[in-house]
């Protein structure tokens, strides 16, 4: 069984048992799961249901390895540059995205 959620701004193809990093949101620190009610697609082999845009009652839940705190990790560091041309002039700036790692539980349709 698998489902498609969205996340944040992204689309996540996940089946229980997948480690997963997804855009940082706001969760209570000592919190140990997650529910992921944006689901768009769900299938267990033969049976497909698809959300127009999302399955009601549908739901993904996710739990972090201790706890929301200490399941933060950092994606890889980006360096985008800015140049002109022919006029000396050049920018580079860093970026390093956060992520929560999270392990799904169950998928429920």
């Amino acid at each position: 069984m698998y489902a498609v959620i969205e996340q944040g701004s992204k689309q996540y193809k996940v089946a229980q048992g997948d480690v997963i990093n997804i855009e940082l949101t706001e969760v209570d620190d000592n919190a140990t799961t997650i529910e992921l009610d944006k689901v768009l697609f769900v299938s267990d082999g033969t049976d497909i249901k698809v959300g127009t845009p999302y399955i009601e009652g549908a739901k993904v839940i996710a739990s972090f390895k201790e706890t929301a705190a200490n399941s933060m990790v950092k994606g890889v560091k980006l360096y985008p540059t800015q140049m002109r041309r022919r006029k000396n002039s050049r920018r580079k700036i860093g970026h390093r995205q956060k992520y929560l790692q999270v392990i799904v539980d169950a998928i429920e349709a």
